[in-house]
């Protein structure tokens, strides 16, 4: 689920700000397929999903919050948390609905899933206190955009624009 334009630039800021420091930074990351986005489901085979089952889908407001991280070790993921809204909640429901049950990937699996938007991977646990001190505050968004990456084929496909209620 891809973010209105507001969040998204501020989310690019702080892969930005990360970047100018040196540590590690989705900014690094120059590929299309790259923008800031909350990971609704993730397969190796996921059923093609049918955009009927998007509509009616209308934006809703999404509050990005308080740091994440991810991971074991001396690196780590940073992230964004996502308040999980009823929206939000419903719209994953509808995409697991619509795309059936499958080998989800860890992060995404029912009971694991965690909503947020990632700043960094592999951010060494090291400049944690430091890249804690380049993310602001709350980010208040607008879902904007449902997309579906296939990175076997590199293609980025939307499946629903997203207008506002």
């Amino acid at each position: 689920m891809l973010l209105d334009p507001q969040a998204d630039s501020a989310i690019r800021a702080e892969w930005d700000a990360l970047a100018a420091r040196g540590m590690s930074s989705l900014a690094a990351h120059t590929s299309a397929s790259n923008r800031p986005h909350i990971t609704l489901v993730a397969r190796v085979d996921l059923s093609p999903l049918d955009p009927d089952a998007l509509d009616g889908i209308r934006s809703f407001p999404i509050t990005l919050g308080a740091p994440l991280l991810f991971g074991s070790g001396d690196r780590r993921v940073l992230a964004r948390s996502i308040a999980p809204s009823p929206e939000l909640m419903g719209v994953r429901e509808t995409i697991l609905a619509a795309v059936g049950t499958g080998d989800d990937a860890p992060h995404t699996a029912p009971g694991e899933w965690m909503p947020h938007v990632a700043l960094a991977r592999r951010l060494r646990v090291a400049d944690l206190a430091e890249a804690l001190d380049l993310i602001g505050g709350e980010i208040h968004a607008h879902a904007h955009a449902v997309r579906h990456w296939d990175p076997v084929a590199g293609q980025i496909t939307t499946l629903a624009e997203l207008r506002q209620p």
